[in-house]
């Protein structure tokens, strides 16, 4: 079971800024993404502040987010990288089997990546994450390169959202489209 030490509770900035789009989302009626806490059992708590110091995970979490946009149900985890590798050991292997569980369930799963050294985020389908994690699987690479991961998929801040993620939705849906669409029409009938 993971332990957790902290000097108290503080989100993460990129998680943040995805909270703030995802409200932004609810109230223009875009999206209803909700963000899934992971269950914490305090052992250590400060008196004077009232923060927890020490603390265990109950269970193992699934992704960090749940939702669904304009009726597709989609679920994603945010990551953060200082370098331009990314080590799969950040994914966990329950996180990839539900996400391979929820698209089998006509649901859209991926990782959301900022790559702080570039100051760039990238919305990473399944479909890639799965590539990666099979090359490790087989021996490969335990991680992949920011020159690896397709840049058609980078999230941009658009007006007020901060994390404008949708626009990579679309992107990854009408990818899906074509690709069906090819597969259906090779077929002889």
């Amino acid at each position: 079971m993971g332990t957790w030490k902290s000097r108290g509770l503080r989100g993460s900035i990129l998680e943040d800024m995805i909270n703030r789009t995802n409200d932004l989302y609810r109230e223009k009626h875009l999206a209803l993404i909700q963000k899934i806490p992971t269950p914490i059992t305090p052992i250590n708590i400060d008196k004077s502040s009232r923060h927890i110091t020490l603390a265990y995970f109950d269970q193992k979490s699934t992704v960090d987010y749940i939702g669904a946009v304009q009726g597709i149900p989609v679920c994603f985890d945010a990551k953060e990288c200082a370098v331009r590798t990314f080590p799969l050991a950040n994914v966990h292997p329950h996180q990839v089997a539900f996400m391979e569980e929820f698209e089998q369930q006509g649901g859209i799963a991926f990782l959301i990546l900022y790559f702080k050294s570039e100051e760039e985020l990238y919305y990473l389908p399944l479909r890639d994450l799965k590539r990666f994690w099979e090359r490790m699987q087989n021996g490969g690479r335990k991680s992949f390169t920011y020159d690896e991961i397709d840049h058609h998929f980078r999230i941009y801040a658009k007006k007020e959202f901060l994390v404008h993620y949708l626009e990579a939705i679309q992107l990854d849906l009408d990818w899906r489209d074509a690709e069906e669409h090819e597969h259906t029409s090779g077929k002889i009938g």
